[in-house]
């Protein structure tokens, strides 16, 4: 058991990496607070760790942490339940995505809500528990749009440029305080909000991965939720003990 009796706080627990993520954690025991917009998918996460793990080993949350109302709940109900914080995933997303021609005030507004508030206001509650505690691990959830440019995804592209910064400067900042900071970098991975994606551009899934995938992608297929878990869980278990500030990838040789 690699992260036994620690808890951790997973945001967008309710689908696709923050599941995977969720599902994982458990595995290795980890008690954790599954934190999702809405509230089906919080108390299904919740409800499939319960299957897996027993009832004490998760929580289901309905939270909007792009608010810091709903970003101070997500450590106040860890608290609540648990009495710490030792990990904090902050992998709540939004997918919105424009071209800067066509981008308003409002499309910022919604990615950065979520993508760099959101992150940014989860991790400074969560912060505040783990110095009182001596420590904890924060691990970010970018993506490799935060690393190369993606055509028509110049809003989505920026938000996660800034979350791989945000890491750095966090690792830095937080580290007299034995908090380490890693960011993870997927690529483009089979999840609900992908299948959404798709489904609004009107293309077969065939055609996304003929066009778009095969001619970048060494491993020529989209990732898997279950094969980015893994990673995230590595840099919240003290075998990354030496690891601050990093950024991983995991994407299929996309970026190679």
């Amino acid at each position: 058991m690699r992260i036994q009796n620690k808890v951790a706080v997973i945001t967008g627990a309710g689908s696709g990496i923050g599941l995977a993520t969720a599902l994982k954690f458990a595995s290795e025991g980890a008690r954790v607070l599954a934190v999702d917009l809405d509230p089906d998918r919080a108390a299904k996460a919740a409800a499939e760790i319960h299957a897996i793990a027993g009832r004490e080993a998760a929580h289901g949350l309905a939270a909007d942490i792009s608010t810091e109302k709903g970003a101070e709940l997500s450590t106040s109900r860890a608290l609540e339940l648990w009495g710490r914080v030792d990990i904090l995933v902050n992998n709540a997303a939004s997918f919105h995505y424009k071209r800067v021609e066509e981008a308003t005030r409002a499309d910022w507004d919604k990615v950065l809500g979520v993508n760099v508030v959101g992150t940014s206001l989860c991790s400074k509650h969560a912060v505040e528990a783990m110095k009182k505690q001596g420590g904890g691990c924060i691990v970010n959830v970018a993506s490799i749009n935060g690393l190369i440019a993606m055509p028509d995804w110049m809003t989505y592209n920026c938000s996660k440029a800034a979350v791989v910064e945000m890491s750095k400067s966090m690792a830095m900042d937080l580290a007299p305080f034995n908090i380490r900071v890693n960011c993870v970098c997927p690529g483009v991975t089979d999840t609900p909000a992908l299948r959404r994606v798709i489904d609004d551009l009107g293309v077969p899934v065939e055609v996304v991965i003929k066009t778009y995938i095969e001619p970048r992608c060494l491993i020529k297929r989209f990732g898997k939720p279950e094969e980015i878990a893994p990673a995230i869980l590595f840099l919240a278990s003290d075998e990354a003990s030496y690891m601050t500030g990093t950024t991983v990838v995991v994407d299929g040789g996309f970026t190679a």
